[in-house]
């Protein structure tokens, strides 16, 4: 079962930049950046009441986002992530539905030190989706 919009993400080329002017416009906690090397990105988060936006910077040159902003220079929203109950039965159920994990299909931890998984944008309506065991 679906769970709650836990973050949008949005690639950018500073996180921290990027996150102040929630913090000063909108009031929102930020919190400190988090380097992710198995992910290849650095991460900032602005909390809001119900959700989280999450920035995502490159982290090497490897990075999936370097990649992004690449073909968006001027970064824009990546991801949308999903609360799950049970990421590997979820993770089951949609590979049965004809969705498709992307990577090894076995979850990360993420940036919150929860599993994550990665879903296939053509499957979503274009969207790249990410669920993480809540």
């Amino acid at each position: 079962m679906l769970g709650r919009l836990n973050h949008v993400a949005i690639a950018v080329r500073d996180a921290a930049k990027a996150a102040r002017i929630y913090g000063v416009a909108f009031g929102a906690d930020i919190s400190e950046a988090v380097p992710l090397p198995e992910h290849g990105v650095t991460t900032v988060f602005a909390t809001l009441p119900n959700t989280k936006i999450e920035f995502i910077e490159p982290l090497g040159a490897e990075s999936p986002i370097a990649k992004f902003l690449d073909r968006n220079p001027d970064g824009g929203i990546h991801h949308v992530c999903y609360e799950v109950a049970d990421i590997r039965a979820s993770r089951d159920l949609l590979i049965k539905e004809g969705a498709r994990v992307l990577g090894s299909g076995e979850p990360k931890i993420g940036a919150h030190g929860k599993p994550v998984l990665f879903l296939h944008p053509k499957d979503f309506s274009g969207a790249l989706v990410e669920i993480e065991e809540a």
